[in-house]
């Protein structure tokens, strides 16, 4: 009895024997409860929050509003009101970004009118010539980077505006542009109060869970309920979604600040507000630019997903090339994206990592001279996209912007590809496609189906308990029994299986490639480089390759899924083994283990909390892009999450599938994140 009580693996297996017991004896047709729960109350959930909201929206806190276009007075809501507002103020900073840099009138109008627009042809913003934006990139990849990213950032824009992409790549540029800024103030304002009050952070710290958990998609059912379709709607969704990151990187950094450095600035006499701006934030600086540049990836993340609700921009032409299956426009949109991503991340993390020299004393035309450069470049460019203007007037001005149909194309030939493709291996891929969904999908689909209820709650709330105690056992448990308490456990189920199908091949591969790379320092390096590069792309850009070559089916949608998560696998794999202390390595060799001893007996049980937390990530990855994946045809909670975008009432039911959706992940999130730090105070590496 002692030995089962002190060994955990026993009482897994002990725990699966009891499971699999339950699997039996609970028949489908007279389980009852036991095997699915039956219709309660709580079904209404959705209904009720969804007449929460419209309460919220139609009915609470009625003024009146005078209407002075039509010389009215009329009824209204504070939350309109203010939801009109705020809709307002964000499509005002995109128009104007984007005629900052493609020309319109659109903000000159909201000052004037269109009368005056059509009688002084002069009022117009013009747009910017590409060269001057191209300048810009060269002199902010070199003054961030040096020679290396300024060619990057360089040549990046001036692919984008060969390929013709320069229109829907400044649209999307000018939506990045508003939601980032908006996206750091707020996570960085709500960062500072969390660190100064703790029962803030608490509060806080559930919600940031629950909003890092919840798929893409989830953000847009109550953003279009609340503030509409358009850019805007786009943007507020996008802000939502990358907030929290921002938060919680504030807060990091905050709390890394030496109490040296803070007692320093207390003793020179600085205010609560100085310490907080001038001592603590600027000693954060580093933790903080990660949290921006986190946020322009997830809001680069979103310019995909917000197209669904009307945002323009590179994203939207790709949704609609996805739609049409045209593989070779939607190959050179995700291109464009991909390049956009890379330079904004290698951008903010040199901005992140660049030294700042405090203490110099330079003139001012040397201190400025990157500023200068750029104000000159925009200003000959101008001068040169004017002049020929005048010069070649009614002809198109190819130094402000080319056309998608003027642009240089490699569509028909990525088409001749795909088509050589699909002619030449339809047979072994429609074999290989017959194999994995009969032979191996199906079964385990149906075996997941199969699973009772309560057989479920008690495999998790055993795991729970066996891996953390009771407490863990009963936080895990209410995870899931909310969701069996909700009309879609079997929709559930499909969920988890696709998402457990992923991670076990995600974290085979990651596990393989991670030690294979971890061996030498140069492989070491380049796969990380890959895995840093592979992170930037967004989540959609990995459906483009395997629609292409495995055509609209559950297995393309886990091939997507399994590429996209395997690089955390990879990524803590290598990091968890290249941090072993290299005197443990050393001692052992002195002991006399060869390279495998050493490896499977020294430093995989050191670096296995490390890789814990990198299956952690797969599993969130994994689950994230299984939703994603709904996108091509899945039946699992993702799907039932789109069709609740195109439903008047799906508000409501959108909300608790997203929730339903977090509470998967934070469960596994739960019982990984205990283990791993049971693991590392067993290990002294806490």
């Amino acid at each position: 009895m002692r030995y089962f009580t002190e060994n955990k693996w026993t009482q897994f297996v002990a725990l699966l024997a009891v499971f699999f017991a339950l699997v039996i004896a609970i028949d489908p047709a007279t389980g009852g409860n036991l095997w699915r729960l039956q219709e309660t109350r709580f079904w209404l959930l959705p209904d009720i929050v969804n007449d929460s909201l419209k309460f919220l929206i139609n009915d609470f806190w009625v003024v009146d509003i005078y209407d002075a276009e039509l010389d009215i007075t009329e009824e209204s809501t504070m939350i309109k009101e203010f939801t009109r507002t705020l809709s307002g103020a964000v499509l005002f900073s995109i128009n104007l970004i984007r005629e900052l840099l493609l020309g319109g009138v659109k903000t000159v109008v909201a000052f004037t009118s269109w009368d005056f627009i059509s009688e002084n042809q002069w009022a117009r913003i013009p747009a910017l010539p590409w060269p001057a934006v191209a300048v810009g990139a060269f002199l902010a990849g070199h003054y961030l980077g040096g020679r290396s990213l300024s060619v990057l950032a360089g040549a990046s824009t001036i692919y984008i505006v060969v390929f013709g992409q320069w229109t829907p790549a400044m649209q999307t540029l000018s939506f990045v542009l508003v939601a980032v800024p908006l996206s750091v103030v707020i996570g960085l304002s709500l960062g500072i109060i969390a660190f100064k009050n703790k029962t803030f952070e608490s509060m806080l710290a559930p919600l940031l869970n629950v909003a890092q958990s919840m798929p893409h998609f989830s953000y847009l059912i109550p953003v279009v309920v609340f503030f509409g379709i358009g850019d805007h709607a786009g943007a507020i969704s996008t802000v939502i979604f990358a907030t929290p990151p921002m938060i919680r990187l504030t807060i990091l950094g905050l709390k890394k600040v030496s109490p040296e450095v803070l007692e320093a600035g207390m003793m020179s006499g600085c205010n609560p507000r100085q310490l907080m701006f001038k001592v603590l934030i600027p000693t954060a600086r580093h933790d903080i630019l990660i949290g921006v540049n986190q946020v322009i990836m997830q809001c680069l993340a979103m310019a995909v997903i917000a197209s669904f609700i009307g945002a323009k921009g590179l994203g939207y032409d790709l949704l609609v090339s996805l739609n049409m299956l045209n593989i070779g426009e939607a190959l050179e949109l995700g291109v464009s994206i991909v390049l956009i991503a890379v330079v904004l991340d290698r951008l903010s993390l040199a901005w992140a990592n660049k030294q700042v020299d405090y203490f110099a004393d330079q003139p001012f035309h040397v201190r400025h001279r990157y500023s200068l450069a750029f104000l000159g470049g925009v200003i000959f460019t101008s001068v040169i996209a004017y002049v020929a203007s005048i010069v070649f007037p009614g002809k198109a001005n190819y130094l402000y912007f080319i056309d998608e149909s003027q642009g240089f194309t490699t569509e028909k030939f990525w088409d001749v590809i795909v088509d050589w493709i699909i002619t030449n291996t339809y047979d072994s891929v429609q074999t290989f496609n017959f194999f994995m969904i009969t032979s191996i999908l199906m079964p385990m689909k149906q075996a997941y189906l199969s699973m009772p209820v309560a057989a479920t709650l008690f495999l998790v709330a055993g795991s729970g308990y066996i891996i953390g105690g009771l407490r863990s056992a009963v936080i895990v448990t209410a995870f899931i029994a909310f969701i069996a308490l909700t009309p879609w456990w079997d929709r559930a189920l499909i969920t988890a299986y696709m998402t457990t199908f992923a991670v076990v091949i995600s974290v085979i591969i990651g596990f393989s490639v991670g030690i294979f790379c971890s061996r030498s320092p140069r492989a070491t390096k380049v796969i990380l480089l890959v895995c840093d590069t592979f992170q930037t792309f967004p989540s959609f850009v990995y459906l483009i390759p395997v629609i292409m070559l495995f055509g609209v089916s559950d297995l393309s949608v886990l091939i997507a899924v399994i590429v996209y998560a395997t690089i955390p696998a990879t990524r803590y794999t290598v990091e968890g083994l290249s941090n072993v202390p290299k005197s443990l390595q050393e001692a052992g060799s002195m002991s006399g283990v060869n390279r495998i001893q050493r490896l499977l007996q020294i430093e995989l049980p050191l670096a296995f909390p490390h890789i814990m937390l990198g299956i952690n990530q797969t599993v969130i990855f994994a689950l994230f892009m299984v939703i994603i994946g709904a996108f091509i045809g899945t039946d699992d909670l993702g799907q039932l999450i789109m069709q609740s975008l195109s439903e008047a009432n799906g508000m409501g039911q959108g909300i608790v599938l997203g929730l339903c959706v977090a509470f998967i992940g934070l469960a596994v999130d739960h019982l990984i994140h205990t283990w791993a730090e049971q693991r590392k105070k067993v290990l002294g590496i806490a």
